[in-house]
């Protein structure tokens, strides 16, 4: 039997709540990272076609200017939509113990609540930040998200 070559493929798109206000803290060689978790709903007609909701708890990890531009922006009920990669890492508890979770390394984070970049109120413009950036600033205009999204996705978030 040939070889079979199994794709490379790690890729992740989810949209949620952030449950909690995020932690941002600096490594010890003064790298920005962020860690905040989301809750990411789903929707769907029960056996006896009723609606349900199931919610997903999602841990998310964002480096350096990626992590920077949620600094002011994201609290606790911020809306996200996350690109991002599926990596998992293990740690010693207090006790001890080796213990391994699965979380997502974001690339691109959509900010999908209003966000004005003078005093972090609301304003009319939806901003997303990239991790592969080259721009200094922490301002981002993007809209690269809406080619995921179907079109009862898009409606979703827009108001």
């Amino acid at each position: 039997m040939a070889d079979l070559k199994m794709p490379e493929i790690n890729s992740v798109i989810v949209a949620g709540n952030l449950t909690k206000d995020p932690i941002f803290r600096k490594t010890s060689n003064n790298t920005p990272v962020v860690n905040f978790h989301l809750a990411a709903n789903r929707r769907y007609k029960d056996s006896s076609n009723q609606w349900q909701e199931d919610v997903c708890y999602v841990g998310i990890v964002a480096w350096n200017k990626l992590a920077d531009s949620c600094k002011d922006r994201l609290k606790k009920g911020s809306a996200v939509l996350i690109d991002g990669e599926l990596q998992s890492r293990t740690f010693k508890t207090d006790d001890g113990r080796n213990r391994t979770i699965v979380e997502i390394k974001a690339k691109r984070i959509q900010f999908l609540n209003k966000f004005n970049k003078n005093n972090g109120d609301s304003s009319d413009d939806d901003e997303s930040a990239d991790s592969n950036s080259d721009d200094d600033s922490a301002d981002y205009e993007d809209n690269a998200f809406d080619k995921f999204l179907t079109d009862e996705e898009s409606d979703l978030i827009k108001d």
